[in-house]
C-alpha cells in the first residue's frame, strides 16, 4: 500500500486539531451559509433513497442496500463540495480538547451550523414539494416519504437517542476517513461504506431527518399519496411539527452528539494526542 497517499489514525487527529479551529474562525455568515448548503446536500441524498425505496419489488435487504447506496451522495456533496454539516462537525471537539478552540467557539459552531443546515433541507423538502416529485413511481415515491416520516416519529426517546449515538458514530467515522485519503476517489469510497451502513441499518441522522419528516408533512395534504400508502390520514397523525422535535430531533441530535463527539471525537483525541494520564 502506498502510506503516501494516506495519512495515519494519528494524522487525521492532528490534522483535525486544525481542521475544528478553522471551522470555528469563519465568519457567522459564511458559516451559516456553508450549513445550508450541507442541508441541501444531505436532502438530495434523502430524496434519492425515497426514490429508490419506493420499488417494492426488490425485496427487504436489498432495497435496503440500494437506497442506503445512493443516500452516500450527500455527504460526498458535503466534503467534496465543501459545506458545513452539524453531524460531522462533531469531530471540532478534538480542537476543544487540543485548546486550539474554545468550547464557546463549539458551541457556536454547532448552534449556527445546526440552524443552516435546517434552513438548507426545509428548502428542498419545499422545492420537491413543489416539483411534484413525489408523483413519481404512481405516488409510490410520496407515500414511501410519508411512510419513512411516520416510522421515524413513532420511535420512543430511547429508540431514537440510541439510533442517533450509533449514526453519527458512523458518519463521523466516515469524515475520518475521507480526512485519510488524499484523492477523491479514496475519499469517496471512505465516505460510501459507513453512510451505507449506517442507513441501511435505519439509524437515525438530525440533519437528515430535518428533511424527511418535514416533507412528510407536506405530503399528508395531497390525497393521493395518502391513498398510495393504501392507509388513511388518520394513521400519519403522529407525523407533524410537534413530533418532529420531542419524537426525534431532540433525542437524536443529542444521541448523534453522543456518538460523533465523545465515540469518535474524544476517544480518538485520547488515544493520540492527548498526554497526560486520565
Amino acid at each position: 500500500m502506498d502510506q503516501t497517499n494516506l495519512l495515519s489514525p494519528k494524522e487525521i487527529a492532528e490534522k483535525w486539531v486544525e481542521t475544528g479551529a478553522n471551522k470555528c474562525q469563519l465568519p457567522i455568515s459564511k458559516m451559516f451559509v456553508l450549513a445550508v448548503l450541507a442541508g441541501a446536500y444531505i436532502a438530495f441524498g434523502a430524496q434519492l433513497f425515497l426514490l429508490v425505496g419506493s420499488d417494492t419489488t426488490m425485496g427487504f435487504g436489498f432495497s435496503k442496500f440500494l437506497s442506503a447506496s445512493v443516500f452516500t451522495v450527500g455527504l460526498m456533496l458535503v466534503i467534496l463540495c465543501g459545506a458545513e454539516l452539524f453531524t460531522g462537525n462533531n469531530l471540532i471537539i478534538i480542537s476543544v480538547l487540543q485548546k486550539r478552540a474554545s468550547w464557546g467557539d463549539l458551541l457556536k459552531n454547532w448552534f449556527v451550523v445546526y440552524a443552516g443546515n435546517f434552513v438548507g433541507a426545509l428548502v428542498v423538502a419545499l422545492f420537491l414539494f413543489l416539483a411534484g416529485t413525489w408523483s413519481l413511481n404512481g405516488n409510490l415515491v410520496g407515500a414511501n416519504a410519508l411512510k419513512v416520516a411516520a416510522s421515524k416519529t413513532s420511535l420512543t426517546f430511547v429508540q431514537a437517542f440510541f439510533r442517533g449515538i450509533l449514526c453519527n458514530w458512523l458518519v463521523c467515522l466516515a469524515v475520518w476517513l475521507a480526512t485519510a485519503s488524499k484523492d477523491v476517489v479514496g475519499k469517496l469510497f471512505g465516505i460510501y461504506f459507513p453512510i451505507m451502513a449506517f442507513v441501511a441499518s435505519s439509524f437515525e441522522h438530525s440533519v437528515a431527518n430535518m428533511f424527511f419528516i418535514p416533507y412528510g408533512i407536506l405530503l399528508k395534504s395531497v390525497p393521493s399519496v395518502i391513498a398510495a400508502t393504501g392507509k388513511t390520514v388518520s394513521s400519519f397523525s403522529n407525523v407533524n411539527a410537534s413530533t418532529l422535535f420531542t419524537k426525534n430531533l431532540i433525542p437524536v441530535t443529542l444521541g448523534n452528539i453522543v456518538g460523533g463527539a465523545f465515540f469518535v471525537g474524544f476517544i480518538y483525541w485520547y488515544v493520540y494526542l492527548n498526554n497526560t494520564k486520565l
